[in-house]
């Protein structure tokens, strides 16, 4: 059956490779992946789509993260509704048996916008149709396989075979704009955007974990109860790395859980309330 997938940056397709070729799925990118740098990730990601088979999707980072960023801080929420709309339209258009996209982890603001957006357009098709459309998700940091023992019956579990895990691995290592991070995660060696924060790297190992090449063998894809509360107690990850990066100089303002990713939920379940 047609399923897509929806990721923040390029390049999170990599973490469900051997999904996407057995699924051959069309592919949303919310955004270019160009961060601090201004060089987008899209090249590097049609490349990987064209050798297993996907499609690119009618949203494909036409936004950079810094326009994402900044139409969050701003409450901007019309980009963000209007594209709840469109990717319910295709979900129902197509008759999408399944969505798969990014977790919602507390480590990074975009990713978890991403699964506001997912889940509020499951959401909306679902109140509308008759037909349910199964909404999966996967990590994007620490281990995949640590949730495969872990996730329900219900949950896609692949353990790839040596050709498949070669072709894996050899995706991962010739997507140039990510060498420093796959050689990072694949060698135990951690976030390379975090060397120089050794309290926040530590964080990071203590929440989610660290890896290593055989990881990446097993893809964990786990069903969403869709939800539109991030469900954060605590200050999330990325606000204390924002808080670094504006010290720096980076970034004018810290994107903050309660100052606007909850003000963004907010106007995602009123959404689909009025439109459902």
């Amino acid at each position: 059956m047609p399923a897509i997938l929806v990721i923040a940056h390029p390049g999170h397709e990599l973490r469900v490779h051997g999904w996407l070729e057995t699924t051959r799925p069309e592919v949303w990118v919310l955004t270019d992946g160009s961060g601090r740098s201004g060089r987008s990730r899209l090249d590097s990601t049609t490349r990987v789509l064209e050798a297993t088979g996907g499609t690119r999707g009618s949203v494909y980072g036409h936004m950079t993260d810094g326009d994402l960023y900044n139409a969050v801080l701003n409450s901007e929420h019309d980009a963000f509704t209007t594209l709840v709309d469109d990717l319910a339209d295709a979900l129902m258009r197509d008759g999408v048996d399944c969505i798969a996209g990014d977790a919602e982890e507390g480590y990074n603001p975009a990713h978890d916008i991403c699964r506001l957006v997912i889940n509020a357009a499951t959401m909306l098709v679902n109140r509308r149709s008759d037909k349910q459309v199964r909404n999966y998700d996967f990590t994007l940091v620490g281990a995949p396989d640590r949730w495969a023992e872990k996730a329900g019956a219900d949950s896609l579990r692949l353990h790839l075979d040596d050709a498949a895990f070669a072709r894996k691995l050899s995706a991962a290592r010739n997507y140039p704009e990510l060498h420093a991070e796959v050689e990072g995660a694949l060698n135990g060696a951690g976030n390379g955007p975090l060397r120089d924060h050794s309290d926040l790297a530590e964080r990071s190992r203590s929440a989610y974990g660290v890896t290593e090449t055989n990881n990446f063998r097993i893809e964990c894809l786990r069903p969403v109860n869709s939800h539109l509360h991030p469900p954060f107690a605590n200050q999330p990850f990325y606000e204390e790395y924002g808080e670094r990066q504006v010290k720096a100089g980076h970034y004018s303002h810290v994107l903050r859980y309660r100052e606007h990713m909850l003000p963004l939920a907010a106007t995602l379940e009123d959404h689909v309330k009025r439109n459902s």
